[in-house]
């Protein structure tokens, strides 16, 4: 009798991930805040604990995938922001106290030329055993993650940051207000953010030479 072949493991992880997704609920109108929703689900469903939303990791994120400025194809590489950038660019540019930065714990970038609702960004995040590791990893504490588009439209960012700080305190914004940060959206700033505004405006700066439907990942701490 004849017998079917095995399951691959990138089958097996793709039920993996299936399984494990729910509705995204109880978020504003915010694709990020959706992301970060979609983060916790899988998160619990493999009984690894929820993660707070810091709103102001959540800017630093979007800072942090600006600044490949819109170059596709620096993500998966070597290439990605020095750690100087924290305190000397992403903190000042979200209004936050670079005293109060914590420890990244994980990091997780995709980038595309086609956007995609926050449910497939995670699938595009989250698609080998390396960003699972991050994804589950028991030392993080809480969560930012943005989105934003380059020149007017394509290519497309998505960007999860993961910290061991603490909720209280961590990544905190001078005066205890977030501050508008657009193009873009971020997690965690209780604002509605509509996929329009990922886009950025059109400038005269060239786009990142990508075919279309290329995809690049990078999962990584």
């Amino acid at each position: 009798m004849a017998t079917s072949a095995p399951a691959s493991p990138l089958s097996f992880l793709a039920l993996l991930l299936l399984l494990a997704s729910t509705s995204v609920t109880g978020t504003t109108n915010n694709p990020a805040d959706e992301l970060v929703a979609a983060v916790n689900s899988n998160r619990t469903g493999h009984k690894s604990s929820s993660l707070f939303a810091n709103p102001g990791l959540g800017c630093v994120a979007l800072e942090y995938i600006k600044a490949y400025k819109g170059q596709c194809g620096d993500v998966g590489g070597n290439m990605r922001p020095p750690n100087s950038s924290f305190t000397e660019i992403f903190a000042p540019d979200c209004g936050v106290d670079a005293k109060s930065l914590g420890p990244i714990t994980g990091r997780l970038i995709a980038c595309q030329t086609k956007y995609v609702k926050p449910d497939e960004a995670f699938g595009l995040l989250v698609r080998d055993a390396r960003s699972l590791e991050i994804l589950h990893d028991k030392g993080h504490r809480e969560v930012g993650a943005a989105t934003v588009g380059t020149d007017g439209g394509s290519p497309y960012f998505w960007g999860v940051l993961f910290s061991s700080g603490g909720a209280n305190g961590s990544f905190s914004f001078e005066g205890g207000v977030p501050k508008p940060n657009r193009p873009g959206c971020y997690s965690g700033a209780n604002d509605d953010c509509s996929a329009a505004a990922v886009r950025a405006p059109a400038g005269r700066g060239l786009l990142a030479a990508v075919s279309a439907g290329v995809l690049f990942v990078l999962a990584y701490l």
